[in-house]
């Protein structure tokens, strides 16, 4: 009662209505028994350590059992207060200990400003330069070998400190509840901390806690635990809660890095079941940058009741936030811009390309259904795609998948396909491809001619423009460029035509040559078959059966050639010599 003021009035107040002795509850306590017994030992003289730990809790017990100087000098509420300010406040550990440690009286501490005393505080010591702390009060980070020239009081401690990082003080601060991290980033954006070190911190949070984001994401190697972070307690976490609260924490920011945590917290989202407020803004933050998404990102599984292997609908809101927005950019851009052009549409066509490989990965899956289909592939406007040969392989890719297919709803399918912008690949594909019904192949058949006829004419006015004069061809050329690159390749295809025509004029040439040889050995072939047509069948059998009758035919030859007049013998020997000769000549062609 000589030092603590409330329990000197309340035994006061029950002095006059209690004769003997009395019991009184003091609720609302803050600290618990803990607080109470330290206190209790300072009042009887016993000798009390205060720490980082319990300096808030023992602050707060102080206060409410009003131990102020009126009650003895020197009293406990000083004391408390003096080792805040000069001890803890200026320590990076101890600050962050202590408030790990005022969970148990965070209302007292809110309503004495210890609280935001201690968030000041690290706020400050985060937006400072960390080297300018000291050591060993510096407990950002970890001790390398020995061979620095770090002092700590005029003594050499052998040993220095790693160069600093922006995001030194991540792995400290998640070990704070999610209450008093929220408390903590506010105060930090508060005093205009960037929100890229906001954001990493946040995010390092969540992995921390979300162990979802982990499984799927190429997180980092985890930092090395600081030694500040060996004193502290590890905190349990709600993790529905937890994902609410960082969800209304993040800051209006863009990355690669960034949107990907997104898409991760609204994997989770879905697996946790949290409210619908929080999963509309996820899905609204991520269609603001949803050109920087990628494909395994937006590859949501269904966890649902629904029969299709992705979460499709997902994916549509997504992709309406972000044409919402993009409308609403395009409404301030000049009328005479082409947005195809334009670079202000970049975002727009990465989108497209995007959807294109979704909507192809997802095809294989059997029981999506054509309309989802349809509804996917025309959610963007039709100036976001100047190709759309990512729809056809996703419209081929869902035709193997589902074969069951009738004619007709493929048809209709292959409306969203506009023929005229497939390139030459695609329609060199599309004409030969059996799942096709026929009335497309026909129509992509048709476009083809159609684009050569186009290639071939703008290759002609070339020629003609390099063959004009020098002003003429200038303005004749760009007249027809324009023309000639929205072909996408028809150009090159012509060229390559003119290329494989003069090679069939070469092979056509050589063709001839070989007919005419092969005439002349017909020819040599018929002369030799009717010189030996007067031949005596007996000569035919014996041919066929190998038999040599070339003496007897010799000397008969030589007999004939005797009558037909009256030469010498030496020349009719000369002359059945000879004839022998082209004989076996002859014969030498079979």
């Amino acid at each position: 009662m000589s030092k603590c003021g409330k329990i000197a009035s309340i035994f006061e107040e029950l002095k006059s209505t209690h004769d003997k002795t009395f019991t009184t509850n003091l609720e609302e306590f803050p600290g618990g028994p803990d607080a109470f017994l330290f206190a209790a030992k300072f009042c009887y003289g016993i000798r009390v350590e205060f720490t980082a730990r319990n300096i808030i809790m023992v602050y707060c017990a102080a206060d409410f059992l009003e131990m102020t100087d009126e009650y003895g000098e020197d009293n406990l509420l000083l004391k408390s207060e003096n080792f805040l300010h000069k001890n803890v406040l200026r320590n990076w550990k101890d600050c962050i200990l202590a408030l790990q440690s005022c969970e148990s009286c965070m209302p007292r501490a809110e309503k004495l400003y210890i609280l935001k005393k201690c968030l000041n505080a690290v706020s400050m010591m985060v937006c400072t330069d960390p080297s300018l702390f000291g050591w060993p009060m510096m407990m950002y980070g970890s001790l390398q070998s020995p061979g620095g020239s770090i002092l700590w009081n005029g003594i050499n401690t052998g040993a220095r400190i790693r160069s600093a990082e922006s995001d030194w003080w991540f792995e400290d601060i998640s070990y704070f509840s999610v209450g008093l991290f929220e408390r903590l980033i506010k105060t930090m954006e508060g005093r205009g901390i960037r929100c890229e070190l906001l954001a990493g911190a946040i995010m390092y949070y969540a992995r921390k806690f979300l162990p979802g984001l982990g499984r799927w994401q190429s997180v980092q190697g985890g930092k090395a635990r600081t030694v500040a972070s060996f004193s502290l307690t590890p905190v349990a976490v709600d993790q529905k809660v937890l994902l609410e609260s960082i969800e209304m924490l993040l800051p209006k920011k863009k990355g690669k890095s960034f949107c990907r945590f997104l898409l991760g917290l609204l994997r989770v989202a879905s697996i946790l079941g949290v409210n619908q407020t929080c999963q509309d803004s996820l899905e609204r933050r991520i269609g603001m940058q949803l050109e920087l998404a990628s494909l395994d990102g937006l590859l949501i599984p269904s966890y649902s009741d629904s029969d299709t292997l992705y979460n499709t609908d997902c994916v549509e809101r997504i992709v309406h936030h972000f044409v919402s927005l993009e409308s609403g950019l395009t409404l301030f851009s000049p009328p005479s811009l082409d947005l195809e052009s334009s670079p202000s549409s970049e975002p727009l066509r990465k989108v497209a390309r995007l959807m294109d490989s979704y909507i192809a990965e997802v095809a294989s899956d059997v029981n999506l259904k054509p309309g989802k289909l349809r509804i996917l592939a025309e959610v963007l406007p039709e100036s976001s795609r100047p190709l759309h040969d990512g729809l056809y392989r996703a419209l081929d890719i869902y035709f193997k998948a589902h074969p069951w297919l009738s004619d007709g709803e493929k048809e209709k399918l292959c409306n969203i396909i506009d023929y005229q912008k497939l390139s030459v690949d695609a329609c060199a594909h599309a004409s030969q491809n059996e799942r096709l019904p026929l009335r497309v192949i026909l129509q992509v058949l048709f476009f083809e001619q159609m684009h050569l006829r186009m290639a071939l004419a703008g290759c002609l006015n070339v020629l003609e423009a390099e063959s004009a004069p020098t002003g003429q061809g200038e303005i004749a050329g760009n007249a027809t460029a324009g023309q000639i690159v929205q072909r996408d390749g028809w150009v090159t295809v012509v060229r390559e035509n003119r290329v494989l025509k003069v090679d069939m004029e070469k092979m056509r040439s050589r063709v001839g040559e070989l007919e005419e040889e092969f005439s002349k050995i017909k020819q040599e072939m018929k002369r030799v078959t009717k010189s030996h047509s007067s031949l005596s069948s007996p000569r035919v059998v014996a041919r066929k059966f190998g038999c040599k009758l070339l003496a007897k035919s010799s000397d008969a030859q030589t007999d004939v050639a005797g009558s037909t007049g009256p030469t010498p013998r030496p020349s009719v020997e000369k002359a059945c010599s000879s004839r022998n000769s082209r004989h076996r000549k002859s014969f030498s062609l079979f």
